[in-house]
């Protein structure tokens, strides 16, 4: 979890239904019946009449999507919709009352959070590198592997593309010229460290967690950085002040202290972005099990949305997850129907499977939008991540495509399946992972995934023919998810990935005992 959860009665909650009681199963179907609503009536009925949310989920998402991509102007629709019912649907929670989040934005309030100063003593790193199996990757090394990784369909070619630009553009890897504001600064899939290392002024907001803000303080202080953290007003020593800036003997009495309530404080914390007093990137990176994730992409996105009218200019960052349902180019459609075709004998031992629903082809059929186009569907959703998973991370990409619409940039990108914290205490999934290999998928170490999106977001920052750019005329609004995309091998595989996701574990299994 990436910040501090209130009292279930207070801050950024979902609303109860008519009995009185949340339920985040009740609301993730509301929401998505809407979003079908508003191009596909018929869909919105069917999401209406599923009965079993917590499994019929997968099957509505998928048919939401493929409505999407078919209609340009549906999907955008959709975005739309979808997103605005979720916030309809929550709320901020006072001691005596309840209010709409824009509401609870448009109310006055006292500052609650000062800002402590740290800065680097490095020199800022000049040339791109990436770590990757133990070594760091430099120049032709690099260039080399990424191509490795489209050849083998990790990543689409647009990735390697936008990557190759940043080391070819060492001059956009200064950005000291950057405020960025991140939420969840210290998440296993963040760019903070590498935003450091290229100099920016990072402000950041976590849990008020000791240890891992000395953990951002020791990482800024042998980069070329500067971390800006929030320090709840009344609680410093009284020989600091507002803006002060840290010796190294101070670290560890500043860790004690930093923090800020995302979830509690929201409009709190975006009075504190707001100090900047000028455009800057903005980005969500939080995480939280359960329904948690969606209240704080709620919360995240208030903030985002608040700062990106009153900041012109500026961008909004995210990440998504390959886990899910996307649109796919056909030639990701042609490569994975070639790898089906060429599966040698493994095909005669599979078909008996088939008949449970293992080993399906990744691409039974095509969707034709209405401009002409083929294009996939490719699902990856995973069961073990849930409902709430799904709509918290459906809801960012919602929202970033109307943002973008409404003219502002915004960087989303597909991250890697990755080896993070929250994976691995999955049994099923970590197991899952490590058998991913045996069907053409890579699992990436956070460090790598890492600083490959911190890569593609300097991308999205400086490139003026990125996606991101809202000038930048897109054929599909879903095309904003498929540029750059490292998905790790799924949209390119010759199986539907959950059809393999137990086949996987098993060999997983038997390989970490190995």
């Amino acid at each position: 979890m990436t910040s501090a959860t209130p009292p279930p009665s207070l801050g950024v909650v979902l609303r109860p239904g008519s009995d009185g009681r949340v339920s985040s199963t009740r609301i993730g179907q509301d929401v998505v019946a809407v979003a079908a609503a508003a191009a596909d009536m018929d869909l919105s009925d069917c999401v209406r009449g599923y009965s079993r949310w917590h499994r019929d989920y997968i099957e509505a998402y998928r048919a939401l999507l493929t409505s999407a991509a078919h209609d340009a102007h549906g999907a955008a629709a959709m975005s739309k919709a979808g997103a605005e019912e979720l916030i309809r649907q929550a709320g901020i929670q006072y001691e005596d009352e309840m209010v709409s989040v824009a509401e609870g934005f448009s109310r006055p309030n006292e500052p609650l959070y000062d800002t402590l100063v740290a800065g680097g003593q490095a020199m800022r790193e000049r040339d791109f590198s990436v770590p990757y199996q133990g070594r760091r990757l430099f120049g032709d090394e690099l260039r080399a592997q990424l191509n490795r990784w489209v050849d083998r369909g990790i990543a689409e070619p647009s990735f390697a593309e936008a990557v190759e630009l940043v080391m070819d553009n060492p001059d956009w890897l200064d950005l000291s010229d950057v405020d960025v504001a991140v939420m969840g600064a210290g998440a296993e899939m963040g760019p903070t460290r590498s935003l450091l290392r290229w100099g920016a002024r990072v402000h950041a907001v976590d849990l008020p967690r000791p240890a891992l803000w000395q953990r951002l303080l020791d990482t800024t202080r042998v980069t070329a950085g500067t971390l800006h953290l929030p320090i709840q007003q009344g609680t410093m020593p009284s020989k600091w002040r507002d803006g002060y800036r840290l010796n190294l003997d101070d670290d560890a009495q500043a860790a004690a202290l930093a923090g800020a309530d995302l979830l509690g404080k929201a409009p709190q914390v975006r009075d504190w972005f707001a100090r900047i007093q000028r455009p800057m990137v903005v980005g969500n990176y939080t995480y939280a099990d359960g329904v948690t994730h969606v209240r704080l992409s709620v919360a995240a996105d208030a903030i985002m949305t608040d700062l990106a009218q009153r900041f012109l200019g500026s961008t909004m960052a995210y990440l998504a997850t390959p886990t899910d349902v996307f649109m796919v180019p056909e030639e990701a459609v042609i490569e994975s129907r070639r790898r089906w075709q060429h599966r040698g004998a493994g095909r005669m031992l599979q078909a008996p499977l088939r008949l449970a629903r293992q080993f399906a082809p990744n691409y039974p059929t095509t969707v034709t939008t209405t401009t002409g186009r083929i294009v996939g569907v490719n699902d990856a959703l995973v069961r073990q991540q849930g409902p709430n998973y799904a709509l918290a991370k459906r809801f960012q990409r919602w929202r970033a495509t109307t943002l973008r619409d409404q003219g502002h940039r915004v960087s989303l990108n597909i991250a890697p399946a990755t080896r993070t914290e929250s994976v691995v205490k999955n049994k099923a999934l970590a197991a899952a992972y490590a058998g991913a290999g045996r069907f053409g998928v890579e699992v990436f170490e956070p460090a790598t995934s890492t600083t490959l999106m911190a890569a593609l977001l300097v991308h999205d920052l400086r490139n003026p023919d990125a996606p991101a750019n809202p000038d930048v005329v897109l054929d599909h609004p879903l095309d904003l998810f498929i540029q750059g995309a490292n998905h790790g091998g799924l949209w390119r595989v010759a199986y539907a990935p959950r059809s393999i996701l137990g086949i996987a574990a098993l060999l997983g299994m038997f390989e970490s005992r190995a």
